[in-house]
């Protein structure tokens, strides 16, 4: 099956040269608007490309704000600071994710809590998140959660949409509005996902989004924090070394971040968010031919939840077990065709091994049976 599985992927991309896992895609104005940036001398962290593309990605997601970093982890260590996540705290999230998440929980000093995922959506589970915290958490006298045998306070709560498949968003909403936990959203991977009709990352009182150069569209390394309007505003100072608005005084009011996106990514995003709904549609399709080959296999294709669109970043599919797991990422890398295992979860990793943590059963399982398959988006398809 797997050197049939490999002649399928080689047929969708019309080579028989190594198949990466993403590679990014320029085929429209990149070139132009980056030589526009060096013309014009902007190249650095204030310009017209930074401010277009904040203004073209709060239009396509809907956000009232948009405010462009330096990369999505930056993104997410901003954020949860606007969600109020001070040193000691503690952060409920997922295992299954990529480290990223976690490190951003950790540059704030706090520290996470693993709670499992749903098998249906690789993202935060709000069953197991509401059975943790009330097994273990209680809302003192002025209404903040707290672990009752410790007295920490959970102050955030953070799912990652993974591999651009839309978590339960309506489910962890109730939860963490019941338990007063501020919902952020790491929409890294999802940039043109939706949720029931609305873009992911701008649920929560905050959302990130991630540029890097193997998501769907790339700033080469950026990021992007989504929010209303006063934590927006909040966000950009903090962002720009938290520096107040003056002629030629170097006046900073605060500790603040030196997180700004360059013009000169910020020129290459403009250009890739123009044909972001093509590649959308490519990696659909992409999808949709994976879905149909898979039919009747004993591994199954991972499908976008139901009422959601995915933007299908990493197509992945679900093997029998860990065995027929690394047969296929053996025999697909010996042939020259990249896969990838779903990340190590991140209780394994020595940095989180001691967090608290919730039953794990559905992330442990997903661990031993995902592999993520050549998701580029394919020239000559809609794109």
């Amino acid at each position: 099956m797997f050197k049939t599985l490999i002649g399928f992927i080689r047929e969708q991309y019309h080579t028989d040269q190594f198949i990466p896992l993403h590679a990014p895609v320029f085929r429209g104005n990149e070139k132009q608007y980056v030589l526009e940036t060096v013309d014009s001398t902007f190249v650095s962290s204030v310009g017209a490309f930074v401010d277009r593309f904040e203004t073209d990605m709060a239009a396509y997601t809907g956000s009232p704000r948009a405010i462009a970093t330096v990369n999505g982890t930056a993104a997410l260590h901003v954020s949860l600071l606007l969600a109020g996540v001070k040193s000691g705290d503690l952060v409920l999230t997922q295992p299954l994710t990529f480290v990223a998440t976690c490190n951003a929980i950790a540059y704030c000093g706090a520290e996470p809590v693993f709670i499992d995922v749903d098998r249906h959506t690789m993202g935060l589970s709000p069953r197991a998140l509401d059975a943790w915290l009330e097994e273990n958490a209680l809302l003192d006298d002025d209404g903040v959660c707290r672990v009752r045998e410790t007295d920490r306070v959970l102050r955030a709560c953070l799912p990652m949409h993974t591999f651009g498949h839309p978590a339960d968003i309506d489910g962890l909403l109730e939860v963490c509005t019941r338990w007063n936990v501020a919902l952020v959203e790491d929409a890294a991977e999802s940039l043109g996902s939706l949720y029931k009709g609305r873009h992911t990352g701008t649920f929560g009182c905050v959302g990130t989004l991630s540029f890097n150069g193997n998501k769907i569209i790339t700033t080469g390394g950026g990021g992007m924090i989504l929010a209303g309007e006063a934590l927006g505003a909040r966000a950009k100072h903090i962002t720009t070394t938290a520096k107040k608005a003056h002629a030629y005084e170097y006046v900073h009011d605060e500790v603040g971040y030196n997180y700004r996106l360059p013009n000169l990514n910020a020129a290459l995003g403009c250009a890739q968010l123009e044909n972001l709904e093509a590649f959308i549609s490519s990696k659909r399709e992409l999808a949709a031919s994976y879905e149909q080959f898979f039919e009747g296999q004993s591994i199954q294709f991972f499908r976008e939840p139901e009422g959601c669109r995915s933007n299908y970043w990493l197509n992945a599919v679900v093997c029998e077990d860990l065995a027929q797991r690394d047969a296929l990422l053996q025999e697909s890398n010996q042939a020259g065709v990249m896969t990838r295992p779903i990340w190590k979860l991140m209780t394994h990793l020595p940095a989180f091994s001691n967090a608290l943590r919730g039953d794990l059963t559905n992330a442990l399982w997903l661990e031993d049976r995902v592999v993520n398959l050549p998701s580029s988006v394919r020239l000559g398809t809609s794109a």
